[in-house]
């Protein structure tokens, strides 16, 4: 009797048009991902990069770290730079500070005049206007002989040969941009969600380019950015630098060898929201920029990558959400499979890899609804 019971009502949770459209919606949410990962992982990533790598290039690089409230990392970043297996007299170091109150410019003035065989050159804004702004005004100051362009942060520490790989890269004429793979010091999610991220950016990068790039570490030519201009629209970031980079027709792309670590600092939500914000904005700005000004170069397979990562980050987060609100629906309707299901997508985040999925399901969702009323261009760490 109770076997005829459960039957039945498992007969009427199939006949459930909410249970069914959310079972559709679930498996194209968490499906789509995970057939791009393993395309990615197994046919992208084992090629060889299409570069040709000059060992003995030696271009001037300009690095440039834009500051506020630094006190704590700003001298060890100098130092990190500075200790770089790479000609000193080939780097010179723009600190750009936007009107720190915590002694960063006192910091940064005390390390120049210890390490005067280093060109190090200190701007100094007379209020915070944002990390966009501050970048803008260093590029002016950038010397006519720089070929290559690093944007980084003060936190981020690069390991000894960074500079001498990158330029490397940089050495094949198709190359306009190289950004890192990025580790943190803490044990954690962060890693976790990182170690899939730096695996997607390098498979992407070796078909042409990847549209997501990383602000510890972008290397940019710099004949590109006198030539073609930078991205100034509101809500431009990192990636949307390394998107215009590939839509100008060069490759922009994610190298294996170039490795990153920074600490998690402050509010890891505001910080992750903050990111998402700003791939939500390359993805809907980016290549409209690019078009407008008239320097947009279309390349199929970047378009593709374009197209993949759009979808992952504008559309796959709601579906999410349809699929979990017509669940609950269902559940409330008395749906035995609803609640069951329920219960082990709940289960489920007990394991790392796709609780890391699901808050970053979440970052996206939140920041898609507050970009409708802020781009957020100055914020708090």
């Amino acid at each position: 009797m109770i076997e005829s019971w459960i039957l039945n009502e498992l007969f009427q949770d199939l006949t459930d048009p909410f249970l069914i459209t959310a079972l559709v919606l679930a498996v194209v949410h968490f499906g789509t991902p995970l057939a791009y990962y393993w395309h990615a992982k197994t046919q992208w990533l084992p090629k060889p990069w299409n570069i040709r790598v000059d060992g003995n290039y030696r271009p001037k690089v300009t690095v440039i770290i834009p500051t506020y409230n630094e006190a704590e990392f700003i001298q060890s970043k100098l130092d990190n730079i500075y200790y770089q297996d790479y000609p000193k007299s080939l780097v010179e170091v723009i600190v750009i500070d936007s009107a720190s109150n915590d002694g960063t410019v006192k910091l940064v003035e005390e390390w120049g005049s210890e390490h005067r065989d280093i060109n190090l050159r200190l701007i100094k804004e007379d209020k915070r206007r944002g990390k966009l702004f501050a970048i803008l005004k260093a590029l002016k100051h950038v010397s006519r002989e720089s070929d290559v362009i690093i944007f980084t942060d003060a936190d981020a520490f690069w390991e000894p040969y960074a500079i001498s790989k990158a330029v490397r890269y940089l050495s094949d004429p198709t190359v306009g941009a190289v950004t890192a793979s990025i580790t943190y010091f803490e044990e954690g999610l962060e890693n976790v969600y990182r170690s899939y991220y730096n695996l997607i950016r390098i498979a992407e990068s070796k078909t042409h380019a990847t549209p997501v790039h990383n602000g510890p570490f972008l290397a940019v030519r710099t004949c590109l950015l006198r030539k073609f201009g930078f991205p100034d629209f509101p809500g431009s970031d990192d990636s949307s630098f390394g998107s215009y980079i590939a839509f100008l027709g060069y490759k922009a792309i994610q190298v294996d060898n170039i490795l990153v670590k920074e600490p998690v600092r402050g509010s890891t939500f505001r910080r992750k929201v903050r990111r998402a914000q700003h791939l939500i904005q390359n993805f809907f700005s980016t290549k409209r920029y690019a078009k407008k000004l008239g320097v947009y170069k279309y390349n199929e397979q970047f378009e593709k990558t374009w197209r993949s990562e759009w979808w992952l980050h504008i559309v796959n987060p709601w579906l999410l959400v349809l699929a979990l609100v017509l669940l609950i629906a269902s559940v409330l309707y008395g749906s035995i499979l609803a609640t069951a299901l329920l219960g082990i997508g709940l289960a489920f985040l007990s394991l790392k890899a796709y609780r890391t999925w699901i808050m970053q399901q979440i970052y996206l969702i939140i920041a898609a609804i507050r970009s409708l009323w802020t781009k957020e261009v100055v914020w708090d760490k």
